[in-house]
C-alpha cells in the first residue's frame, strides 16, 4: 500500500511539477501587490484542481462513450507522457518554456492571469490530465483506490499552493537554474513511468 502511494505521489508530482511552476508564477506576478499575488495563487490552484477532478471523475466515461478501450488510451497516454518527459529532459525546461509564452501575453485581470499560464498548462498540464485518468482506471481500481488517488492528487496540489505562496523565498534559495535542474530530474523519473504504462497497455490490449 505504501509503495503504491509513493508511486502515485511521484507520478503526480512529476506531471504537475509544483517547483517548475514557481518561476512562472514569479514572472507573472512581479508587478502585483502581496495580496494580489496570494489571490492569483489561490485561484490558479483552485482552477487546476477542478480541471483535474473533472478528468478523474468523467475521463474514463468519455473514453467508454467514444468506445475507446482503456489499454489503447493507456498506450496513447504512455506515449504522450514519454514525449512530455523527453521535452522536460532534452528541451527547454518547463519554467523557460512557460516564461517565454507568458512574456508574449498581456493579462486584463487577475482571473486571466490565474487561468493561463498558471492553472493551465503549468499546473494542470496535459500530462497531468492523462496521468490522472490512467491512475483511476475503473477496471483496475476500486472506488476506495480512486478516492485515495484523489487524496494524493489534492496533497500535491496543496503543496503546489504552499510553494506558490512562498515563491519569493524559494526563488532566492534555488534560483531559475535550480528549478530547471529539478524539472529535468523529474522528467527522467516520468519517462520511466511512461514506458511502464506503455508496456502495460500493450500487454493488456493483446492478452
Amino acid at each position: 500500500m505504501i509503495s503504491i502511494l509513493v508511486t502515485q505521489f511521484v507520478v503526480l508530482w512529476a506531471v504537475i511539477d509544483p517547483i517548475g511552476s514557481v518561476p512562472v508564477y514569479l514572472s507573472q506576478t512581479q508587478h502585483l501587490s502581496a495580496k494580489q499575488r496570494k489571490l492569483v495563487a489561490l485561484k490558479a490552484v483552485a482552477i487546476a484542481t477542478l480541471v483535474l477532478l473533472f478528468f478523474l471523475i468523467v475521463g474514463q466515461l468519455l473514453l467508454e462513450a467514444m468506445q475507446i478501450p482503456l489499454p489503447a488510451f493507456q498506450v496513447a497516454g504512455g506515449l504522450v507522457l514519454l514525449i512530455f518527459a523527453l521535452t522536460m529532459i532534452f528541451g527547454e525546461s518547463k519554467p523557460e518554456q512557460e516564461q517565454k509564452m507568458s512574456e508574449e501575453m498581456s493579462h486584463s485581470d487577475l482571473a486571466d492571469l490565474a487561468v493561463y499560464p498558471l492553472a493551465i498548462p503549468s499546473i494542470a498540464s496535459p500530462g497531468a490530465m492523462m496521468a490522472i485518468v490512467m491512475l483511476t482506471d475503473n477496471s483496475r481500481y476500486s472506488i476506495l483506490d480512486q478516492s485515495i488517488t484523489a487524496g494524493v492528487m489534492l496533497v500535491v496540489l496543496l503543496i503546489t499552493l504552499g510553494l506558490l505562496l512562498g515563491a519569493t523565498f524559494i526563488q532566492k534559495v534555488i534560483g531559475n537554474v535550480g528549478a530547471a535542474i529539478i524539472s529535468r530530474v523529474m522528467g527522467l523519473i516520468l519517462a520511466a513511468v511512461a514506458v511502464n504504462n506503455l508496456l502495460m497497455g500493450i500487454k493488456d490490449f493483446y492478452f
